[in-house]
This record gives C-alpha cells, sequence and structure tokens, in this order.
C-alpha cells in the first residue's frame, strides 16, 4: 500500500524537486502540492493524505496553525515538519500542537525519507540539531521550571500529544518514576539510544527497553520525541 504525501510548502522549486525524489521511492505517492497551510486545509477534507511534510513561514497560514488545525480534522494524519527554523519557539510549538516530528531542510534524502517512514509507523522523529537544541533547553531549565504544568491536547483516545490529560498533575507522573527509571528518562533527553543507555548504567539493552516502556506507561506517552518535550519541562 502506498503512502499518500502531501508536501505543502511556499517554495515551488523545493516542493517540485521533493515530489520527483518521493514519487521515485516505492511505496511512496505525492498526492498534491500546496503553497500554505489554508490550501492544505482545503486539500485533505477531500483527498486521503497519510503524511504531510509542512513548512512553517508561509503566507495566509502558517506551518503552526496548520498542524493544530489538521489534527482537529484528522488526527490520523501524521505531519512531519521540514523548515530552516529551529529555535525553541518553533519546535515547541509544532511538537505540542501535534507534529510528529521535526526535521531541517538541509537533511539529506535518506532522512527525509525515513522520517516519513517513521511518522506512518507512529514514531517520532527528530534531526540531530532539534535534538541537540533541545536537551540543551533541557540542562538549562530553572528551577521554576519543575512547577510549570503541561496542557495537553488529547482529542483521540489512544492519540495523545506530549503527554497525558490536562487535568493530570505531571509533577506526580514525575514522582512515580523509580530513581532508575528517572535516570534513564534523563539520558533519553540527553540524547542517548538504548544500546547507550545500557553501556552507560551496565545493563543489558533488553532491561533499559522495559524500564522505557514503564516509564512510557507512567507519562502517557507514546515515542522518544514526545518525552524530550515532557522532559523539557518538567526535569534538569
Amino acid at each position: 500500500m502506498e503512502i499518500r504525501i502531501l508536501l505543502v510548502d511556499d517554495e515551488p522549486l523545493l516542493i517540485e524537486s521533493l515530489e520527483i525524489i518521493l514519487n521515485n521511492e516505492d511505496g511512496f505517492k505525492v498526492v498534491g502540492l500546496k503553497n500554505n497551510g489554508k490550501e492544505a486545509l482545503d486539500f485533505i477534507r477531500s483527498e486521503e493524505v497519510d503524511v504531510m511534510l509542512v513548512d512553517l513561514n508561509m503566507p495566509v497560514m502558517g506551518g503552526i496553525e496548520l498542524i493544530e488545525e489538521v489534527k482537529k480534522i484528522n488526527d490520523n494524519i501524521k505531519i512531519v515538519v521540514l523548515t530552516t527554523f529551529y529555535d525553541e519557539s518553533n519546535i515547541t510549538s509544532a511538537l505540542k500542537n501535534g507534529a510528529n516530528g521535526y526535521i531541517l531542510k538541509d537533511s539529506g534524502k535518506s532522512a527525509i525519507i525515513n522520517a516519513i517512514t517513521q511518522a506512518v509507523s507512529g514514531n517520532g522523529v527528530l534531526d540531530n540539531k532539534v535534538m541537540e537544541k533541545l536537551t540543551g533547553l533541557l540542562k538549562n531549565n530553572s528551577e521554576t521550571d519543575k512547577n510549570e504544568s503541561i496542557s495537553v491536547d488529547k482529542t483521540k483516545e489512544g492519540n495523545n500529544h506530549i503527554g497525558s490529560n490536562e487535568s493530570e498533575d505531571v509533577n506526580e507522573i514525575i514522582k512515580d518514576f523509580t530513581p532508575r527509571e528517572l535516570e534513564i528518562a534523563k539520558l533519553i533527553a540527553d540524547g542517548c539510544t538504548n544500546s547507550q543507555i545500557a553501556s552507560i548504567l551496565f545493563i543489558s539493552e533488553g532491561t533499559v527497553k522495559n524500564y522505557v516502556s514503564s516509564i512510557y506507561d507512567k507519562a502517557n506517552i507514546h515515542d522518544r520525541t514526545q518525552l524530550v518535550i515532557f522532559l523539557r519541562e518538567k526535569i534538569r
């Protein structure tokens, strides 16, 4: 079954080039090219789309607003941000609104293809530069950040954005982490893979996976992207 992709960017040369590249990949089909968020919303109301590659800085309706509106219309559509911007505001706004990935325009072909594939599989994908930015911010959080709560948009059961219900006390969730889970969570936020965590803590990779599953369950999240944003708000 082909993955149906909608490209949304106000740079015609970019999306036309991407269209050629992606259509040459087995299992991929670009079903539309749109220049702004409004055009994209009109398109998904009448056409089937699996994944959207979305720029942030566009006329009429930008990417941040588009992500939020798409999730209201069809939360099953996966959205990968493809942009030149990787400042804190854009990254966190996009991910909190429901973006499934965030990669940069200087990423290679394989990174873009991987981001699409991972998004369809239900996994979050962050560009290395974006991950470095988030983990740097995590380390620099002040003590007062620990008292903030995170708002979450939960539009459908089993599909949560960055955390849990608005009514939940996120600080209580952190308290539920065991010391080992908290240790592993911080290593994940630092960008460590399961294999690296296993080496650092002298435990098996299988044991790490079990701890990660427990962390996801307690925080009511589903992938590393969500976990990094969750921890950025709560843990130094």
